[in-house]
């Protein structure tokens, strides 16, 4: 399938069209709606503040109510979408960062006003709540009511609620802010580069992990976490201070632990959590496998500090944007016809923005609009990386496509388990085809290299940090507290046991745990990218077993978007969550993946 333009002389624009959300900083429908979002949000408060009792006997009544909100987040959504994608595609236009501050502030105010509606439902008694989940008027938000259900146990009096969100301020959120600033504000030593420039910045010192040259690797290494070591035990302070305040809220809220807590946010059971510890740690042997085989290639141990390093001098060079589109519009055609059309709109109608420019934001991201449509944001470079990249943010933007024909907003924000299905996905689908095509055997060493790294950090560096989480939170609870000795033992523990005698371990990595944000900001936030790649890997293996007869159910999964619980989205597709067998299944594709590589290097 390709890409079909207006012309044949058209070619692929790389910036993105954003008239379908408003014309400009000037059209006069965006100050419009600005202005009118305040009052409708007031209005909305008025007509159902302190009338929730009433609405709840009336299903239908309520679902009018549900859609009215509706109308107000999609308003929003559109209002905030406008100036932030503006300033992400160039952070130096001052019109852009001065209407996303006015856009952000005046919808924040409006979000406070609506604040009361699924407060009053949740605190609503067993017997006016417990019907609304079998209305047949609310069927569409089934799920929503059986999630405020379950987190009705666990929300505290309206007054209490309030203390503890200000208390946050002078508290957990404020160590966490400490954190953050602190660690901007530390000064690393320069590494001077084989050209004479320096590298000094934590991101130009982390970015060096690439660098080819292994005493450059190890410069940068060392240099980051020579100044982190500084500052070991006031982070591990601020880190017991957060485990504690989390444990008190765990606590206070009737749950057994922060774990518990935590996993109920993210609708993952805990014997799903569990099994997927224990299924990654009981094959540490495929990561230490993959870098026995990439010391041999390159002809030198590798150490921590060169994970990441180039495997060779050899390069699958560059592709262009128009090509990369084409190579990726063929792969996810192989899969499906009607999903290939589906793209097509991304790059015909505007988008996408892949152009390189100053001032963009780096990453890459996938904004979906309420009611509208995703845009996609990378800044295209034309390596093995961008190609990836692009199928990864496509294949989020495809799932909301899917998700908004199907769901109503309220039930379109599915959780991380599920949310990275069609990105990973999306990879899996061009890898194959692109191995499929019969690449030379350079080239093919390098794709296959570059998806193994990433895949084996996703499976067991992300699943590594939650052990350290366990370990942490576990003796918090048990001993009242955790110092600095106790998580750098931890930290170096966990990792010697997943590096075995594959790759060398550096004194370094034991201070290196406060780089890692979600220990602070998130706890039990990293097993979620493990868990979906899991996910995503099963859906894929599913895929090749069943053939184009598992496309239908697949696409029913990406539709399903938060209307489900994962457990029981997933095993409408023949998956089950709760089975360490999915876990062992998805890790064969890896390991088949490292014997391809090991056959390709005979």
């Amino acid at each position: 399938m390709s890409i079909e333009l207006e012309s044949p002389s058209a070619t692929l624009q790389e910036s993105w069209d954003l008239s379908d959300l408003y014309a400009g900083f000037d059209d006069p429908k965006l100050a419009a709606d600005l202005d009118a979002i305040g009052p409708a949000a007031r209005s909305f408060r008025e007509q159902y503040s302190g009338r929730l009792a009433d609405l709840a006997a009336d299903p239908a009544e309520l679902a009018g109510a549900l859609a009215d909100y509706e109308t107000l987040e999609t308003t929003m959504a559109r209002l905030v979408a406008f100036p932030g994608l503006r300033f992400a595609a160039d952070t130096r236009d001052a019109d852009a960062k001065a209407w996303d501050d006015r856009v952000r502030e005046k919808v924040t105010q409006a979000a406070n006003e609506t604040l009361f509606f699924f407060l009053d439902l949740q605190t609503l008694p067993a017997d006016a709540f417990d019907p609304l989940l079998d209305a047949t008027e609310l069927a569409a938000y089934r799920h929503v009511f059986e999630r405020l259900a379950e987190s009705r146990a666990h929300v505290l009096s309206e007054p209490v609620e309030q203390a503890l969100n200000e208390a946050s301020l002078t508290g957990r959120s404020a160590f966490i802010k400490l954190r953050e600033q602190h660690m901007g504000g530390v000064s690393y030593p320069a590494v001077t580069l084989p050209d004479g420039s320096t590298a000094s910045t934590e991101a130009e010192l982390h970015a060096l992990a690439h660098h080819p040259d292994p005493e450059i690797r190890l410069r940068g290494y060392q240099a980051v976490r020579e100044t982190v070591g500084e500052h070991n035990e006031l982070y591990a302070f601020i880190l017991n201070t957060v485990a504690q305040d989390h444990k008190l809220e765990a606590d206070r809220r009737g749950f057994s632990s922060t774990l518990a807590k935590q996993l109920m946010g993210d609708e993952v059971p805990e014997p799903v959590f569990r099994s997927l510890m224990d299924g990654t740690r009981a094959r540490f042997d495929l990561f230490q496998r993959y870098y026995r085989l990439k010391a041999k290639l390159t002809g030198q141990p590798i150490r921590i500090c060169d994970l990441y390093a180039p495997p060779s001098l050899e390069s699958a060079g560059k592709t262009s944007y128009g090509d990369a589109v084409e190579q990726l519009q063929r792969a996810i055609a192989r899969f499906d016809e009607g999903y290939a059309a589906r793209a097509v709109d991304f790059f015909r109608d505007g988008w996408v923005d892949v152009a390189l420019r100053p001032g963009k934001r780096g990453g890459a991201f996938c904004w979906p609009v309420t009611g509208l449509h995703p845009y996609l944001l990378q800044s295209y470079t034309g390596d093995i990386d961008a190609i990836f990249t692009l199928a990864h943010e496509l294949g989020h933007g495809l799932h909301f496509t899917y998700i908004s024909e199907a769901q109503p907003p309220l039930s379109s924000d599915p959780p991380m388990v599920l949310a990275e299905i069609a990105s990973i996905f999306n990879e899996l689908l061009l890898l194959d085809a692109t191995l499929a095509d019969g690449p030379d055997p350079a080239t093919e060493r390098t794709i296959i290299m570059h998806q193994l790294e990433s895949m084996l950090n996703l499976l067991f560096r992300q699943s590594t940090i939650s052990r350290l989480e366990l370990m942490i939170h576990d003796e918090v609870r048990r001993s009242g507290g955790v110092d600095a000795p106790f998580v750098n033992a931890a930290w170096e523990g966990l990792y010697r046991e997943l590096l075995g005698d594959a790759v060398e371990y550096l004194p370094e990595h034991a201070i290196d745990w406060p780089r890692i944000g979600h220990l602070y900001f998130k706890p039990f936030y990293c097993y979620n990218y493990t868990l979906s790649f899991v996910v995503a890997l099963a859906c894929y293996t599913r895929y090749q077993a069943e053939g184009k007869a598992f496309v239908p159910r697949y696409l029913e999964l990406l539709a399903a978007g938060s209307s489900k619980a994962p457990v029981e989205a997933l095993r409408d597709v023949g998956i089950d969550l709760e089975s360490p067998e999915t876990v062992a299944e998805a890790l064969l594709y890896v390991e088949q993946l490292i014997a391809r590589l090991e056959a390709n290097t005979e």
